[in-house]
């Protein structure tokens, strides 16, 4: 039994930023916009936060700060969010200014947060003079450990993941604004008719999609790796997450499950003690699962479980 509690833990600790990921691109993808960018933004989101704690931790030991877990926990964060929003805005700006292709666009996006992330993680490594190939922020990730009272082994944003899946789930579906949003991604012309503001509302599920994408690079890195940044440590967490959009049907409450399932599918292999050879085919479970939802979706073509009607289009208001 001790077992599987603690397989069921594991699960829900590595489906975390998987579930942060998956609720940032549905909110985005609602609003008609595809954003495969989300590996890469959550790898600046990463970068961000863990150079916001690293300047954090020098000043403290040249004496210009003493230590301050308010300060160790709000730096990085905000790092975090300023780095996911900046990544976000410009694929905002290169698709729904510029009306550049989307796909392309997040590809680009993708590869050129993990490059951002390896060179200033390598960079940051090198400053410290350390001849480890990672760089350990462990007081701070203390922090963001035992922020809560009941979060000896959950972490506060454990928690915070679940919450923000839930308040996106209320909002699109209960909302006025969820109504606009989702008006906005079926149909962005007949929404522009109706005096909807269409730039405005896919610009602002984007950034505040990506900025959430951003805070599961914030938490794999400061709770999960127990504060340690290793180039490529990541892994394909970022493309697992906009799998589990697909997976939950592009709403955000299914997310959840969602995520601790491929989070759990993703470590069966520790659990059965499979040998390394076959290790990379249970690591393909979580994707076989996705295209098996995907055929069942397609099959049923029921309209609410369909992805928005103008998703991975751009908007040209000239031919309304």
């Amino acid at each position: 039994m001790g077992q599987i509690l603690n397989f069921l833990i594991r699960a829900v600790l590595q489906g975390t930023p998987l579930l942060y990921g998956a609720t940032g691109e549905i909110i985005t993808e609602k609003a008609g916009n595809l954003n495969l960018g989300i590996p890469g933004i959550m790898y600046v989101g990463a970068i961000s936060g863990v150079m916001g704690g690293f300047f954090y931790n020098e000043a403290v030991k040249e004496s210009v700060l003493s230590f301050s877990p308010v300060l160790a926990l709000l730096i990085p964060f905000l790092s975090c969010l300023a780095g996911s929003l900046l990544a976000s805005l410009i694929y905002s700006f290169l698709t729904i200014t510029l009306r550049a292709n989307q796909n392309v666009t997040g590809l680009a996006l993708t590869t050129f947060g993990v490059g951002f992330g390896n060179f200033f993680g390598g960079s940051l490594i090198k400053l410290t003079g350390s001849a480890t190939p990672y760089l350990s922020l462990a007081k701070i990730s203390k922090v963001y450990q035992s922020f809560l009272p009941f979060g000896s082994k959950n972490g506060f944003m454990v928690y915070l993941a679940v919450i923000l899946a839930v308040v996106a789930a209320y909002m699109i579906r209960r909302t006025r604004l969820g109504l606009q949003l989702r008006a906005v991604g079926e149909s962005p012309a007949t929404a522009d008719a109706a005096g909807i503001n269409v730039t405005r509302y896919k610009y602002a599920a984007t950034c505040i999609g990506g900025m959430i994408a951003g805070l599961g690079g914030l938490y794999f890195i400061m709770d999960y790796s127990n504060g340690i940044w290793q180039d490529g440590g990541f892994g394909d967490r970022g493309w697992l997450a906009i799998a589990i959009v697909i997976f939950a049907i592009w709403r955000p409450e299914l997310a959840i499950p969602g995520s601790y399932l491929f989070g759990g599918l993703y470590i069966l292999y520790n659990r059965l003690n499979v040998s390394m050879q076959y290790q990379p085919l249970f690591q393909l479970l979580p994707y076989a699962v996705t295209i098996l939802v995907l055929i069942i979706v397609s099959v049923r073509k029921k309209r609410e479980n369909q992805p928005p009607a103008s998703l991975g289009l751009s908007y040209f208001r000239e031919d309304r």
